[in-house]
């Protein structure tokens, strides 16, 4: 049942917000603060990757124990170029991606949510999953501008 909670959660976050992704212009997102800083564009680009390494995560410790699933999200951006990316494709992806972790949550097993998977710790998938909500919401209310949401 709490997986299927935070699926709806999410469900929720992402239809809030997708308007107001497909309104944002490139110009408005491209500007970097500083050259070791990310533009609101390259943050958009790191909540994609990281619905794509939490996708993984939340399949593969379904079916290995404890697997080790980490990423370097500085070498991501970078490779990914999404200063550079199709803003529209850029914000499509971020919406098909998050409806495909709402599809993943939904169906996990009840009793998958303790299962574990390692990251720079070792959390349960429920944690991830309440985790991810938290550190996407942060993101997006930076790349669109709202009130700060703290996150560790």
């Amino acid at each position: 049942m709490i997986m299927k909670t935070i699926a709806t959660q999410l469900d929720s976050i992402i239809n809030e917000h997708i308007s107001a992704l497909r309104s944002l212009t490139d110009d408005e997102l491209k500007y970097k603060p500083s050259p070791a800083k990310w533009s609101r564009k390259e943050i958009l680009g790191h909540i994609v990757d990281s619905a794509q390494n939490n996708i993984c995560r939340f399949i593969v410790a379904q079916y290995e124990e404890n697997p080790k699933i980490v990423y370097n999200p500085d070498k991501w951006v970078t490779f990914s170029n999404y200063q550079e990316y199709k803003l529209a494709d850029l914000v499509n992806l971020w919406y098909l991606l998050n409806k495909h972790i709402v599809v993943i949550l939904k169906n996990m097993a009840e009793e998958m949510k303790q299962r574990k998977c390692q990251t720079e710790t070792l959390p349960t998938l429920e944690w991830l999953a309440h985790d991810y909500i938290k550190h996407l919401k942060h993101h997006l209310h930076q790349v669109l501008e709202l009130e700060p949401i703290a996150y560790p």
